[in-house]
């Protein structure tokens, strides 16, 4: 397959991009960022493991999508709030039969992709992989786990399986699911509950479920995305989710939540398809949304200020 990355010298991007090109796919990284576009051309992409082994892997990155030319296939992991930026400069890269598969964090981002290229053009996904930028051109791939992908209308298309056999290539543990929605809702869930308190709490995964304070926070937060997933048409078993984000970030040792990284690094974070997301479809179905509310006013209090002293 042609697969063109958004965001490709980022963490994620890159982690998944380098395993694709690694596995003989012709992949092409698209970045904003020059020095980490030059740096991959020039020494290759450089991803540590977890082990401490480090892999060099040859591939193409470039900043401009126009010279890429159509591809089979648009992995996009930028941010949410360059989504609209991202796939309207990777317009020239989409042919008659091209599909854009989204793995960015949050719920809302295959909407606003949508509206711009058609959702019959859309995949959607999720990742519990884990991954940290290091430097241009370099990042680590701190944690191995599970990757679903699937199809809006829940079909197995031809075009979801060239995915997932090129995905499944690379050594990725992916899944292919009929109830994608679901699956990310299920991921939602981690994030609604663990990044914005580790960002306001400056706590790494593991110290999160060591405080009365910050676990009932936590089981404040998944109680009210339950009843919204309710009224959304979606069963969430809130019981298993507990336990399943429990352990999660038990295991995740030291493990530094992206909104966290993103606040630390004085950057924009994505809490509007987060926690807001919670609060956007709880005002939709008349569902008081409090602990939600407050995480998204506190977290974009915070950014407002260190985004305001960086200006």
């Amino acid at each position: 397959m042609r697969i063109a990355v958004l965001g490709g010298a980022g963490a994620m991007g890159g982690i998944f991009g380098g395993f694709l090109a690694r596995a003989g796919e012709d992949v092409t990284l698209i970045d904003v960022s020059r020095p980490a576009v030059e740096a991959i051309n020039r020494d290759g992409l450089v991803v540590e493991q977890k082990d401490g082994t480090v892999a060099t892997i040859p591939v193409k990155a470039t900043t401009d999508p126009a010279s890429v030319g159509p591809v089979d296939l648009i992995m996009n992991f930028v941010k949410c709030y360059h989504t609209e930026g991202a796939i309207n400069s990777a317009k020239p890269m989409l042919g008659p039969d091209t599909a854009i598969l989204t793995l960015q964090n949050g719920w809302g981002n295959a909407d606003r992709i949508a509206a711009i290229v058609g959702r019959e053009r859309v995949m959607v996904g999720l990742t519990y992989a884990s991954g940290t930028l290091v430097g241009p051109g370099r990042v680590r791939n701190t944690g191995v786990a599970q990757t679903v992908i699937g199809e809006l209308d829940g079909s197995l298309s031809p075009r979801l399986e060239r995915a997932a056999d090129a995905l499944r290539r690379t050594g990725i543990d992916l899944q292919v699911s009929q109830r994608i929605v679901e699956e990310i809702w299920k991921k939602l869930v981690i994030n609604v509950c663990s990044l914005p308190t580790a960002a306001l709490l400056h706590f790494t995964a593991d110290e999160l479920p060591k405080h009365e304070g910050s676990v009932t926070l936590m089981r404040g937060l998944l109680r009210e995305m339950a009843v919204v997933a309710k009224a959304e048409g979606i069963e969430l078993d809130e019981e298993e989710r507990w336990a399943a984000l429990i352990g999660i970030l038990q295991r995740a040792v030291g493990g530094r939540a992206s909104m966290l990284q993103d606040v630390e690094a004085h950057r924009q974070t994505e809490i509007d398809v987060v926690n807001g997301a919670i609060v956007a479809a709880g005002k939709r179905h008349g569902i008081a949304t409090p602990l939600n509310d407050a995480m998204v006013w506190m977290v974009k209090a915070y950014q407002e200020e260190y985004l305001a002293k960086k200006a």
